[in-house]
C-alpha cells in the first residue's frame, strides 16, 4: 500500500516579461510563475503534481507556504488521502495558526490550493482517469462530501447541493459523447496582450479566426485613445458576428468604468472583465446596472467562495470566473460552480496563467457533464503560452478545449523544465543577466 514519502515544492519561474506576454493594464512586466508542489511516493510510477500561480516576485513565498501546508501529508496512506478529499481538505484548511494568516485568503489560500491540487491530481492518477472523468463518476453525495460549503448554508445547503447534481445525472454519458465529439468552446486572450504593438495584434486577431476562434479578448484601461484604436482593430478582423471581450484588470474606480466601458460600447463588447477591485462587489453591481446589457466578468481574484456567493447576491457579474489555483483546489471550486448553478450564471474560468488552461479544461468539461448541464453563455480562457512545459499539454482545435485523456489533473511539468527554470539557481535564472526590478 503506497505512502507519501515526502513533499517537494519548487519555486518555478518563466522570462514571460521579456516578451510582455501576459502583460495588462495593472500587471505590465510579469514572469509567469508557479510554486509547484509534488507528492512523491514509495511507488516510483505514482506522484501528484500540483501548483499555484504567481506572476514573479513572491513566488518564494508561496513556495514556503506550500511546504508547510503539505507537510501533514508525509507518511500518509496514499488511498486514505484520495478516497477523502473532502476529509483531507478540510484537516489541512483547518489548521488554526496557518489559518489566521487567512482565513481562506492570501498566499497561505494559494499554498492550499497547489498542494490539493496535488491531492486531486494523485487520485486521478490513482484511479487511471483524467480528474474531469474521476469528478463526473462520483455520485452526488460524493461530490458535495468534497466541497467547501461552510458560511454558504443562507443560499445553499448540502441537500439543495445534492438535489441540484442529481438531476443532471441521467444525461452524463451523453453529454460525455458530445464534447469528445466537438470539444469544449475557449476563447484566446493570446491576441491582446496590452503590451502588442498593433501589427502583431491585428496578425494575431486574424489567426486566432482562421483558427476557428469565434472569441477574443483585448487587455484594455491603460489609455482610452489607444483603446479605441486597438478594439477598432479587433473588431475590425472579428466582424460584427465575432465576440469581442475586453479587460481592465482592476485598474478603474467605479465612475471611470461606468465612463470607459460607455467610451468603448460601439465595439460591442460581450463582457468587460475585472472594471474595479476584485473584492468590490457594490461597486461591480453599479457598473453593471450602469452600462447593461454589456456584460460584467469578474473572478480571477475571487478570494473565496464566500465572495462570490455575494457577488451572486447582489446581481454583481454576468460571468463568473473563477480561478483553479486561487481558491482551495477543486473542494471549493466546486462550491462556486454549485453556487453559480443556483443562480444561473455561467462559468467560465480564467486561464491566463502558466498551467492554468492545463488545469481548467478539467473543470470546465465537469461543469457541463455533471453541474450545469449546459453551453449557453459558456466559453473558457485559452492563453498560447508555456504549455510545451507540461507533461500532457492541453489541445484546443477549431476553437474548442478536447477533453484530457491522460490519468491526473495535466500539472505534471517536464524534470527538465522544472530544473531550467527554478529560481534563482536553475539553468536559465543562474546565467541570466541581472534585470531592475523597477522595470
Amino acid at each position: 500500500m503506497p505512502r507519501i514519502t515526502s513533499v517537494e515544492v519548487v519555486d518555478v519561474r518563466f522570462p514571460t516579461s521579456l516578451t510582455r506576454d501576459g502583460s495588462d493594464a495593472m500587471n505590465k512586466d510579469g514572469d509567469y510563475s508557479a510554486a509547484y508542489v509534488v507528492l512523491h511516493t514509495d511507488d516510483p510510477d505514482l506522484a501528484g503534481h500540483g501548483f499555484t500561480f504567481t506572476i514573479g516576485r513572491g513566488n518564494d513565498l508561496c513556495v514556503a507556504a506550500a511546504a508547510q501546508r503539505a507537510e501533514p501529508l508525509v507518511g500518509r496512506d496514499v488511498d486514505g488521502l484520495c478516497d477523502r478529499p473532502g476529509e483531507i481538505y478540510r484537516e489541512l484548511q483547518s489548521d488554526s495558526q496557518l489559518r489566521w494568516l487567512g482565513p481562506d485568503k492570501g498566499v497561505i489560500h494559494l499554498a492550499l490550493a497547489a498542494v490539493m491540487n496535488a491531492v486531486w491530481d494523485l487520485a486521478a492518477r490513482r484511479a487511471g482517469v483524467p480528474l474531469w472523468r474521476l469528478l463526473s463518476g462520483m455520485s452526488a453525495e460524493q461530490l458535495v462530501d468534497a466541497a467547501d460549503l461552510r458560511y454558504l448554508a443562507d443560499v445553499l445547503t448540502p441537500e439543495q447541493a445534492v438535489a441540484l447534481l442529481e438531476r443532471q445525472e441521467p444525461g452524463r454519458r451523453q453529454r460525455i459523447e458530445e464534447l469528445e465529439a466537438s470539444g469544449y468552446p475557449c476563447y484566446t486572450t493570446s491576441a491582446g496582450w496590452l503590451g502588442y504593438s498593433d501589427a502583431k495584434l491585428r496578425r494575431l486577431c486574424e489567426e486566432a479566426v482562421a483558427s476557428g476562434y469565434k472569441h477574443v479578448k483585448l487587455k484594455v484601461g491603460a489609455d482610452l485613445d489607444d483603446d479605441i484604436r486597438r478594439c477598432g482593430i479587433a473588431r475590425e478582423v472579428l466582424g460584427p458576428d465575432g465576440h469581442l471581450m475586453i479587460d481592465a484588470n482592476q485598474v478603474w474606480e467605479v465612475p471611470q468604468a461606468i465612463e470607459w466601458i460607455k467610451a468603448l460600447a460601439e465595439f460591442d463588447p460581450l463582457w468587460v472583465e475585472e472594471p474595479t477591485s476584485p473584492d468590490d462587489i457594490l461597486g461591480h453591481a453599479a457598473i453593471r446596472k450602469a452600462v447593461a446589457p454589456i456584460g460584467i466578468a469578474s473572478g480571477e481574484h475571487g478570494m473565496n467562495r464566500v465572495l462570490f456567493k455575494q457577488m451572486f447576491q447582489a446581481g454583481a457579474i454576468d460571468f463568473c470566473q473563477l480561478d483553479a489555483a486561487r481558491l482551495g483546489s477543486v473542494n471549493e471550486v466546486l462550491a462556486v460552480y454549485l453556487l453559480a448553478a443556483c443562480f444561473d450564471v455561467p462559468v467560465c474560468p480564467h486561464a491566463g496563467g502558466v498551467g492554468l488552461c492545463e488545469l481548467v479544461q478539467h473543470l470546465a468539461v465537469f461543469d457541463y457533464v455533471a453541474v450545469s448541464g449546459s453551453l449557453e453563455g459558456r466559453v473558457t480562457e485559452y492563453v498560447d503560452h508555456l504549455h510545451e512545459h507540461f507533461v500532457d499539454p492541453c489541445v484546443v482545435q477549431s476553437g474548442a478545449y478536447v477533453p484530457p485523456t491522460a490519468p491526473g489533473y495535466s500539472a505534471e511539468m517536464h524534470r527538465e523544465s522544472v530544473q531550467t527554470y527554478r529560481f534563482p539557481d536553475g539553468a536559465y535564472w543562474s546565467s541570466a543577466p541581472a534585470r531592475d526590478p523597477q522595470q
